[in-house]
């Protein structure tokens, strides 16, 4: 009889098949399916060494019998209607402690659905969070899983064996019950938005404020990158920026049609800060800014309308400047990632998780996308304490904020007065303006409010007097 596999995976697109074949080279056998039968077997035929560790199966019947019980089967399938078909598909055939694992980029609330659905069948389910795009899940991604701890012992090895490891750490971790990983994942996903449209509006600065040259720009962020925004993003974006087209000779970037695409999760990290109450302006601001972005026919009637901006950028080019732009591009990515923390830390509070701070920035700092050397850092600084109410208020990072904040402030007042578009910048910089400041304006809304619909205030002497003497009203 043929030796079970430890694991079964469907859907053998780009992250599936990478993913498989991860799972192969670590020493675990694994199943895999396919929704196109013949898929399956191409795909052991193109395993090559690994493929002894493969069962391909033809038929999902096939695929179940062929995993040892209790039977793990990560579903690597496209978010929402076709992972319930799949799960559908599956219940019939799955024994009591089976996990189904969905490893998509899944809205965690179908994720906290799913297991409403699953509690009484006899069957599990995990909602996994995976990052590190094609290269981590061929070779080692950050894995953020949610779901019951007996589950998770279930896959941990196999999982921790796969997974990207940071001075011989793995960078995968349980987070808590239900739709933690999930939601992790969402917040990944937002930072990550944020911190990539920080990256685009400096590249704007230097290619339309000081006119420089996309090869120019890329040694500029290679130079930053051996430095403390030493990060992925950041390396690859010196790739990038330097690669050429090889149909015209010209940089490849400058090929390319600036219309930015999204699948759902930086604006589903957005909806979810807002729907809480926290303030995560910078990820806001990315995606309102990938919106923008698409409406490409609108901006070239609007510029044909109101002019081609002039790009009259205020700074003299120079060494203070290009650490101005290093700075100001550090500072707002601290903000970027204290809003995100604070995102999670109130989904914690209010979904029951209690999700452990240091280890998601632990399992952050190597496979995944925003990988980053400041992580260090953050781990370390929610372990001194983890009950901190914003990361930007912790020794370290205040300390960081006090000295990069100045070169924010500056890069933004000239990125403004030139017309050159900064919505994440400026986004960060107001954040650490507004949250520092101990009397804002609010107290004048709160008026407005109670002028008009009687809505009521707190008084700075404590008084009980809840109303204003506004008369009448509006």
């Amino acid at each position: 009889m043929a030796e079970l596999a430890e694991i079964g995976l469907i859907g053998l697109g780009v992250m599936g098949s990478n993913l498989a074949l991860n799972i192969a080279e670590k020493g675990s056998r694994i199943a895999v399916f396919n929704r196109t039968p013949s898929r399956s077997a191409e795909f052991v035929a193109e395993a090559g060494a690994l493929a002894p560790a493969i069962i391909g199966c033809d038929t999902i019947e096939a695929f179940v019998a062929a995993i040892r019980p209790p039977r793990p089967i990560i579903i690597m399938i496209k978010a929402g209607e076709a992972v319930d078909q799949q799960i559908d598909a599956l219940k019939p055939l799955l024994s009591g402690g089976d996990i189904i694992i969905d490893a998509g980029n899944a809205n965690f609330r179908d994720t906290i659905a799913r297991f409403d659905r699953l509690k009484d069948t006899g069957l599990t389910f995990i909602g996994m969070g995976v990052s590190g795009g094609e290269e981590g899940a061929r070779h080692g991604p950050s894995i953020m899983v949610g779901g019951t701890q007996q589950s998770y012992a279930r896959v941990e090895k196999v999982l921790n064996s796969i997974a990207a490891r940071y001075e011989g750490d793995p960078c995968c971790a349980w987070l808590g019950e239900g739709g933690a990983g999930h939601f992790v994942k969402t917040i990944h996903n937002g930072i990550e938005y944020a911190d990539m449209q920080m990256i685009a509006e400096i590249y704007g600065v230097l290619r339309d404020g000081l006119g420089k040259s996309s090869r120019d720009i890329g040694a500029i962020f290679g130079r930053w990158n051996r430095g403390r925004l030493n990060s992925y993003l950041i390396e690859i974006t010196e790739k990038v920026l330097a690669t050429a087209d090889p149909e015209t000779g010209k940089p490849m970037v400058d090929m390319i049609v600036d219309r930015a695409g999204q699948k759902g999760t930086g604006k589903w990290s957005a909806i979810e800060a807002q729907q809480m109450g926290v303030p995560a302006t910078a990820i806001e601001a990315a995606v309102a800014a990938r919106s923008l972005s698409s409406m490409k026919a609108e901006r070239e009637a609007a510029e044909a309308l109101f002019g081609t901006p002039a790009y009259a950028f205020p700074l003299k080019d120079g060494a203070p400047l290009m650490n101005d732009l290093e700075l100001a591009l550090f500072a707002a990515k601290i903000g970027a990632y204290a809003q995100g923390f604070a995102v999670m830390a109130e989904a914690s509070r209010e979904f029951g998780w209690s999700l452990p701070m240091p280890t998601i920035a632990r399992i952050w700092r190597a496979g995944c996308i925003i990988r980053s050397q400041f992580l260090d850092e953050i781990t370390k600084a929610f372990t001194d304490k983890p009950d901190v109410a914003n990361l930007i208020v912790t020794p370290a990072f205040s300390a960081m904020v006090a000295e990069s904040l100045p070169s924010l402030r500056r890069i933004v007042s000239a990125a403004v007065t030139a017309g050159i578009p900064v919505p994440a910048l400026s986004s960060a910089l107001s954040y650490f303006d507004a949250y520092r400041q101990a009397r804002g304006t609010a107290n004048l809304i709160q008026a407005q409010r109670d002028f008009f619909g009687a809505h009521g205030f707190d008084r700075t002497d404590g008084l009980p007097l809840h109303h204003g003497p506004w008369g009448a009203g509006g």
